[in-house]
């Protein structure tokens, strides 16, 4: 299962969001998103992980303090296309 991780602090790493999910099951992947242009964290990152784990995971996670900012934790959502200019 993909989970988004919003409310992220700039400072927030791959590894931080790997150390913090990984309590609660086996982590595939965690990957904060950076702006292309400036390379800085855009706030949000996804957490993938198998589906028990997960389940836990974003109960456990949502609303609580991550280096300062309250996470918003939820099930990822496919992205919507958007018509490209």
């Amino acid at each position: 299962m993909n989970i988004y991780v919003g409310n992220l602090s700039w400072s927030t790493t791959d590894a931080d969001l790997k150390s913090l999910f990984s309590q609660y099951g086996e982590v595939t992947s965690a990957h904060v998103i950076e702006d292309r242009a400036t390379g800085r964290s855009r706030g949000f990152g996804f957490v993938e992980m198998d589906d028990e784990g997960a389940r836990k995971a974003i109960q456990a996670v949502n609303g609580t303090d991550l280096q300062g900012r309250t996470l918003k934790v939820n099930e990822s959502q496919p992205r919507e296309s958007r018509p490209r200019y």
